[in-house]
């Protein structure tokens, strides 16, 4: 395990790379009033606040993209070799998986690697966000509040 991280990318990248993840990204501009309850499109962030990604349709899948970012997580992503966090499609590929339920892939731009990821909706306000170093096996989860 890598100790730690001064980002809560780095924090998912180590934590992918020993079935620890936590994806970082996810303070968000827009009101959650404009989406429907049970909807997974808008704005979400994680406890860190310290990404803010958009999911939204692309095509017939969900995906999210860094609309804003700490200068931390910025600078973290640019050591890694990506000078444009914000822009960047994180999330790809989200499709339903049951009432409440989907999934996709994270892409983790520390590592430049991509997991198996799940999004379970659990209330109008908040979703749980889990990543998977081996399919179903090795996740780790964090709780989103819609912003």
């Amino acid at each position: 395990m890598i100790p730690s991280m001064p980002s809560p990318i780095k924090a998912l990248a180590a934590a992918a790379a020993i079935a620890v993840i936590s994806f970082a990204a996810l303070p968000a501009a827009a009101g959650a009033g404009s989406r429907q309850a049970g909807s997974l499109e808008g704005d979400w962030r994680n406890p860190a606040g310290s990404v803010q990604v958009r999911i939204d349709a692309c095509g017939a899948t969900l995906c999210g993209t860094v609309v804003a970012a700490s200068p931390d997580a910025i600078a973290d992503a640019r050591d890694s070799g990506y000078p444009a966090l914000i822009g960047m499609q994180l999330m790809h590929d989200y499709r339903a998986a049951g009432r409440g339920r989907w999934q996709g892939t994270i892409f983790v731009p520390d590592i430049g690697r991509s997991f198996s990821s799940h999004i379970d909706l659990v209330d109008a306000q908040h979703v749980r966000v889990s990543g998977c170093l081996l399919g179903k096996f090795l996740c780790k989860s964090q709780l989103w509040r819609r912003a």
